[in-house]
């Protein structure tokens, strides 16, 4: 299978919103060629490079995207909303003359559905309440509270983790050990003074 890849400085799980501003011709021309198909995309964290411009190698695990939404923001940009599906493993690219990048990808099998372990319904309580809090990227989004991998990838996408370490999660195929470094992490943070 191959999909026009969008490397960015960002890790997309299964199941999350992507938004998007767009100003580069060859992804106006790749978001506009994806709605008229109903095709998905390639989501893939840089390695080295820039998101704009020149070219930029890529992790070899991303997620492909399916357009959910699109406006034309009042400077002109095409906006863009998005929503993360299947992962797939990268197995090769080539660029096209306008610069984009096409890769040859084999979709990854969908995870299992695990269900929140006992104990941990506080974080999904927790996570419940900063989606609330999050707005319209969230507020439509289905969700899964009762599943260990969607809890985790959703606290994931909104923790203050580097990317490096959300890339090596999302190639992780266990929910349950991604949900105990949520836990973790979210042990780790310290109240401010005076929250004491």
């Amino acid at each position: 299978m191959q999909v026009p890849l969008f490397p960015l400085n960002v890790v997309l799980f299964p199941g999350g919103p992507l938004p998007l501003r767009i100003f580069e011709s060859r992804y106006i021309d790749m978001i506009s060629e994806r709605m008229r198909n109903e095709g998905p995309f390639g989501v893939v964290l840089i390695r080295d490079g820039v998101e704009a411009g020149g070219p930029a190698a890529t992790f070899g695990i991303g997620t492909l995207a399916r357009i959910t939404d699109f406006y034309q923001g009042s400077d002109g940009l095409l906006g863009v909303t998005a929503i993360g599906e299947q992962r797939f493993r990268l197995l090769d690219t080539e660029r096209a003359g306008d610069g984009l990048n096409i890769g040859t990808i084999e979709v990854i099998p969908d995870e299992v559905a695990v269900p929140l372990p006992g104990g941990a319904e506080p974080l999904a309580e927790i996570l419940s309440s900063v989606l609330d809090d999050l707005g319209k990227l969230y507020e439509t989004l289905p969700r899964q509270l009762d599943d260990a991998g969607w809890v985790a990838n959703r606290f994931i996408e909104i923790l203050p983790i580097r990317l490096d370490q959300k890339q090596a999660l999302l190639e992780d195929n266990d929910p349950l050990a991604r949900l105990e470094l949520v836990r973790e992490v979210l042990n780790s943070v310290k109240p401010a003074v005076g929250d004491e």
